[in-house]
């Protein structure tokens, strides 16, 4: 799942590690569906115009539903169940995957967050495992964010990961695919 403003070619690169890491893996690049409000060309699951603290959850929500038909359709042609599904989301991508975890009934087994962030912090233990990968130089969604998520997640008992990588700024990064392979290998 791609972030704001952007398209899911802009997570070939994410992508490609998944599908080298299990070559019996179904690895889809989602389009979010609306065109983007920030970028020409690009494409969103909510606007972040205006977007504040108190409004960010609401805007979440309406586009959940969606978000979740999304996946679903993905796990119909892939036949598998919420067991074999992991959904790895950058920045606005990583937010509707955390949120999505936050359901009675994830989607998905495991969320990979790449500079991402709840809307608000969960109240409730998941089932699905977390795994928060954020640049320690991220200006755009601060890592206090995932290391807020990952406190909250380790008190409620939740199978959490955090890697803070020193330098990196709002991307993916290699550095965060070394240390995701050593939990996802665990």
């Amino acid at each position: 799942m791609h972030g704001v403003g952007s398209t899911p070619q802009s997570m070939t690169g994410v992508g490609a590690w998944f599908a080298q890491r299990d070559a019996q893996a179904m690895v889809v690049s989602v389009a979010s569906p609306y065109p983007s409000d920030v970028s020409a060309a690009g494409l969103q699951w909510f606007s972040v115009r205006g977007v504040t603290e108190e409004n960010r959850q609401e805007r979440v929500d309406a586009a959940m539903a969606l978000f979740l038909e999304t996946v679903a359709h993905w796990q119909k042609q892939a036949g598998v169940t919420t067991a074999g599904t992991l959904i790895a989301g950058f920045s606005q991508g990583a937010i509707m995957a955390l949120e999505a975890s936050k359901l009675p009934q994830s989607p998905a087994a495991t969320v990979v967050a790449i500079a991402g962030r709840y809307a608000q912090l969960p109240d409730i233990a998941t089932s699905s495992n977390i795994h928060l990968l954020h640049g320690g130089a991220d200006g755009v969604m601060p890592a206090a964010l995932a290391q807020a998520a990952c406190e909250r997640l380790q008190r409620l008992g939740v199978r959490v990961t955090l890697d803070v990588i020193p330098g990196v700024a709002h991307q993916p990064d290699a550095q965060m695919f070394s240390a995701l392979e050593r939990h996802l290998s665990a």
